[in-house]
This record gives C-alpha cells, sequence and structure tokens, in this order.
C-alpha cells in the first residue's frame, strides 16, 4: 500500500507536467491551476478507493463518477440536482459547450481565448488523460503504458503549437515519466528487500565499486531525453498539421486592450452551403426602406498570404461609450442618413463577431464586447458571443454618387500600400485578367464596376456550391479558368483583381439580406451567410460590391443611369443570368411564393458557426438517458448488491445427507468470515477453524451467544474437514445470522455503513477474475508448440 501511495502523487505530477504543454494554445493560462486542483482530488479519489479495498473496475468507475462530479461542479452546476449530481440538462449542457469548444478550436488562432467550450476540452482532457495513467500506474501497477496517454497529450499539443518552445514541453512530459518509472522501479525493488547501494566508484579505498542502479537509471533517462531533443535538429521540417494556426481563429483580448488574431470564417462553408436544412439565424428590425440593401457584417479579412484571406492581427480596446468615429476615408460631401436596427440572435447561434450593418455609429449590448476600430468590428470577450442577444445598432447608410467614387482622389499612401500588397506566389493570370477586363477604364471606379459586370454579366460564371474553396496558390486560377464558384471565389478573386490594379481591397464577410416577413422583420437564415468583396475610394471610405450572380444585391452606386441599362435592378436580390445555364437555378426561377412563404427557399449557409443537427431528439436519445440513469445509480450501489446476492447464495438451501455437507457448511464459514472482515476483522487462512473463531470472538467483542454461535459453526467446518463420515449439522445458517448479528452490533456506526455500501470481502471478484484468467492463461500456453513456449529461469545466486 505504502507503493501505492508513492505513485499516486507521482501520477498526478506526471500528467500535470505534460498538460503543460498545451499552456502555448491558449490565454490566459489559470486553467490549469484547477486542472490539477480537480485532477488532485479524482487522484485522492482514486486513493481511498484503492485502501478500502474495492474491486480495480470499480476503482475506476468510482474515479470517473467523482470525475463527472467535479466538471459538474465546475461548468454546470446551475443545470445539476444540488448542483452535484448531473441530469439531462446538464448532459446537454455539456454538449452544447463541446460543441462552442470545437467551434472555437477551427476558429482560433493560438494563442486561443480561453472560453467556456476551450476551457471544459481542456480541463476534461486532462482528466480523462489523468485517470488513464493513475489507472495504469497505480491501480494496475503498471507505469510503462501509462506513457501512452502522457504521449498522446504532449502529441496534440506539440501538433497545435507554433514550436517556439517546444522542447521545453517536451522536457517536462519526459521528465514526469521518468519520475513515474522510477517511483515505481523503487516500489518493485523493496517488495525483494533492501535497495542494495555498493560502493561508491568515488569512495576511498574501494575503486570499481558497484554504482547504486536508481543513479543508473537516472543518467539513462537524461541520456535518452538529450538524444530525443537533440535529434530532431538534424531531421527535415514538416510544416501544417491537422489544425496548422496560420489563418485559423480570432483571439478576443481582455480587459480594456489586447489583439485579436487571423480567424479563418469560411472553413466549413461549402459544406454549410450544401446542407438540407435552413435555419433561422436572427431576425432583424430596421428603420430602413430598403432593407434589399441591408448586409450584417461580421469581419472584413484584409491579409492575402496567396492562398486564402484573413484579418490582420490587430489592437482592441473597449467598446465607445457614444458615437463611434467616423469611418476611414468618409468625407463631408457624401449623403448618409443614419438607421436603427434591431436584432435578435437564435438561442443556437454562437459567434464570436456580433453582426451589424456597416458601418456602425454606436451600439446598445450588454456583455463582454471589445471594438476593433480599424475593421470598426465588435468582438466577444472570456467567452461572449451571440446566442439568444437582441441589441441595437445605429449605422450610416451610405449613398455615395457615380461621379464621387470615380473623382475619388488618391488614397494614403499607407493604406495604399497595406491594401494592394499581393504576394508572389499569386499567377500572373490574375492580374493579366484584370487589366483584359478594365481595358479602356479611366479610374478605379471604372475599373471595379467592369470588375462586377465581368463576373455577374460578361464573363459566363456559374454560381456551384459543389467546389472546392481550394488551399493552394493556383485556387483563383482555377476558378478563372473553370468559371464555377460560390461567393468565396468570386469575392476572392475581385479582391485580389482589384489590388493588382491598384485599388485597396478586401473581403468581407457576414449574411446577405434575408427575407421580409408579413410583420415587418427580415429573417436570416443559415443560407443567407455571404462574402463580398470591399473597395476603398478616398471620400467615400470602403465600398461595397456584389460579383456574386444571383446573390445579394448590386449596390445603386454601380448601377448606370441609362435607361436602357443591362444591370439588373438595385432595389431587389440580383437576378442576373451568364450567358451560359447556371449549375444552381436562381431564386427567381426555382423558388416560389408558396416556398418563400415556408421559407424553403436555397440560400447560403452561416460562415462561423457549423451547421447543427435537427431540432428534435433522436429515437435513442430516452433509452440512453435511462440507461445513463440506471447506471449512475447501480453503480455506486454494486458492492452492496453483489454481497447481498453472496450471503443469500452460501445461507440458501442446504444438503441434508452426508453426501452433500462439506460444501454448505464451508459456504456459511465462508460467509462468516466475510461478515468479521467487513467490520474489520481481516481472514488469515493459516489458522484452523478453531482458532480462527476464537480470533473472530476476541477482535469483534462478541456476546456470550454470538460467541457460541460462532463455536459451532467452526465446529461443523472441523467435522466436515476432518471426521471419516461427516454428519449434517442443522441450524447452522440460524447460528451465522446471530453471530453476524453480534459482530454488526459491536462495531460503530461509521464501520457498519462501510460493511453494508463499501463492504471489504468484494475485493474476492478481483481474485476471482485474476485466477479464472491466469487459468485461461495457461491452458492457452500449453497449446502452444513447446519451441515457442516461454522459459524462465531463477537468477543465480551464486557471486563470480
Amino acid at each position: 500500500m505504502s507503493g501505492r501511495l508513492r505513485l499516486t502523487p507521482a501520477a498526478w505530477a506526471a500528467t500535470l507536467l505534460a498538460a503543460c504543454a498545451l499552456l502555448p494554445l491558449v490565454e490566459p493560462p489559470s486553467w490549469l491551476l484547477q486542472a490539477a486542483l480537480l485532477l488532485a482530488v479524482q487522484s485522492g479519489v482514486g486513493s481511498v478507493a484503492r485502501r478500502v479495498p474495492l474491486a480495480r473496475p470499480l476503482t475506476v468507475a468510482v474515479q470517473a463518477l467523482a470525475a463527472l462530479v467535479l466538471l459538474t461542479l465546475a461548468f454546470a452546476r446551475e443545470h445539476a440536482f444540488v448542483g452535484l449530481v448531473p441530469g439531462p440538462d446538464a448532459f446537454r449542457f455539456f454538449a452544447d459547450l463541446l460543441d462552442q469548444g470545437a467551434t472555437d478550436v477551427g476558429r482560433y488562432a493560438i494563442p486561443a481565448p480561453l472560453s467556456e467550450g476551450i476551457r471544459l476540452m481542456l480541463i476534461g482532457g486532462v482528466l480523462v488523460i489523468g485517470l488513464l495513467v493513475d489507472t495504469l500506474a497505480v491501480t494496475f501497477r503498471s507505469a510503462a503504458p501509462a506513457g501512452l496517454p502522457l504521449l498522446a497529450l504532449y502529441s496534440v499539443a506539440a501538433g497545435l503549437s507554433d514550436g517556439g518552445a517546444d522542447w521545453l514541453w517536451f522536457l517536462l512530459a519526459a521528465a514526469g515519466y521518468l519520475m513515474l518509472l522510477l517511483v515505481e522501479g523503487r516500489d518493485r525493488l523493496s517488495q525483494w528487500g533492501r535497495v542494495f547501494g555498493g560502493a561508491s566508484q568515488d569512495s576511498p579505498g574501494e575503486p570499481g565499486g558497484t554504482r547504486v542502479p536508481v543513479r543508473t537509471g537516472r543518467r539513462i533517462g537524461v541520456l535518452v531525453v538529450g538524444i530525443a531533443l537533440v535529434a530532431p535538429l538534424g531531421l527535415p521540417t514538416m510544416n501544417g498539421g491537422l489544425l496548422d494556426p496560420t489563418g485559423s481563429g480570432v483571439g478576443p483580448g481582455s480587459g480594456g486592450g489586447g489583439t485579436i488574431s487571423a480567424v479563418n470564417p469560411l472553413v466549413s462553408l461549402r459544406d454549410s452551403l450544401n446542407m438540407d436544412e435552413d435555419r433561422q439565424v436572427m431576425s432583424v428590425r430596421s428603420e430602413a426602406e430598403n432593407v434589399s440593401d441591408l448586409y450584417l457584417r461580421i469581419v472584413s479579412l484584409d491579409d492575402f498570404d496567396g492562398t486564402t484571406w484573413k484579418p490582420s492581427k490587430r489592437s482592441i480596446t473597449t467598446v465607445p461609450d457614444g458615437a463611434f468615429p467616423t469611418p476611414a476615408g468618409l468625407g463631408p460631401d457624401v449623403e448618409r442618413e443614419e438607421i436603427g436596427t434591431t436584432i435578435s440572435t437564435a438561442d443556437w447561434y454562437g459567434q464570436d463577431w456580433l453582426p451589424m450593418p456597416y458601418p456602425p455609429s454606436g451600439v446598445d449590448i450588454r456583455g463582454n464586447w471589445r471594438y476593433e476600430p480599424v475593421g470598426m468590428t465588435l468582438v466577444g470577450d472570456h467567452g461572449q458571443n451571440t446566442r439568444g442577444l437582441t441589441y441595437q445598432v445605429r449605422s450610416l447608410d451610405v449613398r455615395p454618387t457615380a461621379e464621387q467614387l470615380a473623382d475619388a482622389s488618391a488614397p494614403p499612401a499607407a493604406l495604399q500600400r497595406d491594401y494592394t500588397e499581393l504576394p508572389d506566389s499569386l499567377p500572373a493570370v490574375v492580374s493579366r485578367t484584370a487589366r483584359d477586363v478594365t481595358e479602356g477604364a479611366t479610374n478605379a471606379y471604372d475599373r471595379a464596376v467592369l470588375l462586377q459586370e465581368y463576373f455577374t454579366l460578361t464573363g459566363g460564371f456559374e454560381y456551384d456550391t459543389e467546389v472546392d474553396v481550394g488551399s493552394d496558390s493556383e485556387a483563383i486560377a482555377r476558378f478563372l479558368r473553370d468559371k464555377e464558384g460560390f461567393c468565396v471565389h468570386f469575392s476572392f478573386a475581385m479582391a485580389s483583381m482589384a489590388r493588382s490594379l491598384d485599388i485597396p481591397a478586401r473581403v468581407a464577410v457576414g449574411f446577405a439580406p434575408g427575407t421580409p416577413q408579413a410583420d415587418g422583420t427580415v429573417a436570416v437564415g443559415l443560407r443567407d451567410a455571404h462574402a463580398w468583396p470591399e473597395l476603398y475610394f478616398e471620400g467615400v471610405g470602403w465600398t461595397r460590391f456584389e460579383p456574386t450572380p444571383t446573390r445579394g444585391s448590386v449596390p445603386e452606386y454601380t448601377v448606370p443611369e441609362t435607361p436602357d441599362s443591362a444591370l439588373p435592378d438595385p432595389a431587389r436580390p440580383s437576378e442576373a443570368e451568364p450567358s451560359e445555364p447556371s449549375a444552381a437555378p436562381s431564386e427567381s426561377e426555382s423558388c416560389s411564393v408558396q416556398q418563400q412563404r415556408l421559407d424553403d427557399c436555397a440560400r447560403e449557409a452561416p460562415l462561423a458557426t457549423p451547421p447543427t443537427g435537427g431540432d428534435g431528439p433522436k429515437w435513442y436519445v430516452v433509452p440512453a438517458w435511462v440507461l445513463g440513469a440506471l447506471a449512475l445509480l447501480v453503480l455506486p450501489l454494486a458492492p452492496m448488491l453483489w454481497r447481498l446476492r453472496t450471503r443469500s447464495v452460501r445461507l440458501g438451501a442446504h444438503g441434508r445427507s452426508g453426501a452433500g455437507t462439506a460444501s454448505p457448511v464451508l459456504a456459511v464459514w465462508d460467509e462468516l468470515t466475510d461478515t468479521a472482515w467487513d467490520v474489520g476483522v481481516s481472514p488469515d487462512e493459516s489458522l484452523t477453524p478453531r482458532r480462527a473463531a476464537a480470533r473472530i470472538i476476541r477482535l469483534g467483542r462478541l456476546d456470550p451467544d454470538a460467541a457460541a454461535s460462532v463455536h459451532r459453526v467452526a465446529d461443523a467446518v472441523e467435522q466436515v474437514l476432518y471426521a471419516p463420515r461427516p454428519r449434517p449439522t442443522a441450524g447452522l445458517t440460524d447460528e451465522a445470522r446471530r453471530a453476524a448479528a453480534g459482530l454488526r452490533s459491536g462495531a460503530g456506526r461509521g464501520t457498519r455503513l462501510r460493511a453494508l455500501f463499501l463492504p471489504r470481502s468484494t475485493v474476492r471478484v478481483v481474485w476471482e477474475v485474476a485466477a479464472r484468467w491466469t487459468a485461461v492463461r495457461d491452458r492457452v500456453l500449453a497449446l502452444r508448440p513447446a519451441w515457442r513456449r516461454p522459459t524462465w529461469r531463477r537468477a543465480s545466486r551464486q557471486q563470480g
């Protein structure tokens, strides 16, 4: 037992040291302290269960149950019975948190913010790994395989980190594992006797003395760890991974400042566009007269690396109390009108960026939100998201004229440099096509309009959601060649081509105008999600364009004022058709009035939140809850139920003839000794039945009547063991029950409760399983050919 007491803190420390590799992935690192505390409690529960002692499977089950209660206490107190016992609401809340955490992992760059979902994944993962390590190293006394879960924990962290200090985290994890092996090795040696320690090599007068094994083991461990650290330096580097931090995620800061880092909200767009179900994301009520131009912008992507667009890492600050600053580049001569919009989001829609009309001039919202001044966006802090929110946004309806855009002066040099930057890996066909399409244009505005017309009218492009987004530098070139894609392709291509023409450009992500309802609101669904380019014109600022055919609405300032214009009516969603039939039919042709009323028309899907399943419960949910509840009720009572069943079998019907006497008598004796064991009188197999009975009477402090019952049972056992012809003894069951009653009456209340719910004698289950396993193994080995059987040789005690 003392060895296990030493192994328990070693397993706890090894798990915690391996978990340190997760520290660079999130900010702040305070989750590790909570994980350490919960892991210590889980390890302590296992230590108590082993001291009872409980069977090994029961020990693991009790630790798992303790971990579930701890997670409930830490994350789902409001959804559990008396704050501890998880029920259906608590498990549903855990599922929502894990779903949110999975979304955050796919969205955030490193270091990600410590949202509730990510915190549950981190702490829950550490508890699971800690349970595996404790089970292998302590419960089953095999520390070597415990390195596998520790390696898994370190590998996940190393695969996601940027490699800045991977050697340090590997060193900590390796040190924890070596410490675990060292403690187990010392414990195994102690079972054979005192750890021998020959004379030191440096001892005077005794050169060449034997080194202590522990010292040798330490040096071997240091050598192995050193090789593991140095060897990768000579190997080729492999970049990327399952979740490459490049272009993945946003990270809201904390407090009044901080930064937000790169996000790729388009990661699941194609799959979302092809989903069968369209759910309402939000309900919008606006003062705008024309809701067909009511785009809800989430975030702008301004950093282009040749493969994808993502936001630059920018500083964030507190949300301004009053009116927001005037948008960059917007001059006083441009007509504008401030409008109010009230937005209510669905309870299931958890988005860290706040959808708003652009440009916002003020926001009235509750919660932890921060303001990013360059993009004029709001981002949640400390796990804040849009689930079930209702907020008001004041925004500017900017109405520039074509003349104002055409007469725009050159933008500031810094802005021109930052927003026209293109990577060298961009194929030359992109800029060449842009020059060919805009040939003859005299200003940036004319070039932008010609690019828009190229995609919506003259280029022969088709809208198709089955096309891959593309993750290499040739994606835009393939799109220009194949002329098939959806909003991601159109917006990426137009923004890249605009930059090649020295027009500052970026890509906006959000929602296109939704479907007007009879009550005056606008329903925005999953398939209304959209991406579009924004181009900068000095005096007007960032200006929306719409290159995606059959989606959104073409801005009024891009439509010529001549009556014979072939461009679509800007007052309604674009219905322009390419020269060839589209792979996806437009809403005007495929969506009937009845379908519009049923909200069954095809639109685009959300960018930042992956699709979810249906609202109704599956057929297997109710049986699963019932089985889970039964398991939670039966598992803690399993030792008591097994003991009651064993007592009933042992004290049941007995044989009445001499031939059937031995088995029932021995069963009664086993029940009596186990009852004494449950109240603290451990069995001693080396004693005769008579001396064992005297020991039970003495240690159990039995009264004369109970003592007489014990002696009568012991006499019957001696008769069946030693008499030539054993005679049946009547009333042994009653004698055993009287002796058991005397044992329980002489014990304290705590001892009686422990004997009832956690009886010590249940360890016989483990012994029986181990014995059967050994028998099966021996039979399997006996079937093997003789030359393949393992041979065991006893170590020689001779010394040369």
